[in-house]
């Protein structure tokens, strides 16, 4: 194998599932930007979810909503919980109600009617983030779900759905992180600066 192949290749790809995002998924960011700044100006707040380097984005996005992401922005906090992170919280629920339970039951305690949640699935099936998105629904919370090409279930659930175009795990991750890092910058922008 040449690394420096690999390297270039895995670069190339990603770049053009970048490319295929500015060609599909525009109009989705826009509305999942629309749609939060209405949830936050209502006081609502945002929760989001995942498994595994989802479970990561969902700390990484929430992380950037409440510290901040552009640094020559001085804003207030604007509240987000990534459901993520409370071990004791995740095994006891994982334990006593099941894995596929564990975020459904957080967006019914922590959840009210202006807020909204972020599902991320890169297969669309993940069970727990399909229920959490349920949950939320029963609610009245708005969802938005960060998917990959292959939607599986997840596919109608959501009210806004930003499908990353690609099939490959790794790049609809990135693709991930980056909508979450322009949403979080459009919405902080449009809500703190001038």
């Amino acid at each position: 194998m040449d690394i420096k192949e690999k390297i270039t290749s895995h670069l190339q790809e990603s770049a053009a599932t970048k490319q295929r995002i500015i060609e599909h998924c525009l109009e989705d960011i826009e509305q999942a930007v629309h749609l939060l700044q209405d949830s936050l100006k209502a006081g609502g707040k945002l929760l989001l979810c995942g498994n595994g380097g989802s479970a990561a984005d969902a700390q990484h996005i929430a992380a950037e909503f409440v510290v901040r992401l552009s640094k020559d922005l001085q804003r207030p906090a604007i509240a987000a919980i990534a459901l993520t992170t409370d071990t004791s919280l995740l095994t006891a629920a994982g334990n006593d109600i099941g894995f596929d339970n564990i975020f459904a039951r957080q967006v019914e305690a922590l959840g009210k009617e202006n807020d909204t949640l972020i599902g991320i699935t890169t297969s669309g099936n993940s069970t727990n983030v399909i229920l959490a998105a349920k949950e939320a629904k029963k609610i009245g919370m708005s969802t938005i779900g960060f998917l990959g090409q292959n939607t599986g279930e997840a596919k109608e659930l959501f009210d806004i759905s930003i499908h990353i175009p690609s099939k490959n795990t790794q790049h609809i991750q990135e693709g991930h992180i980056t909508v979450g890092h322009i949403i979080c910058e459009l919405v902080e922008r449009s809500m703190f600066d001038g």
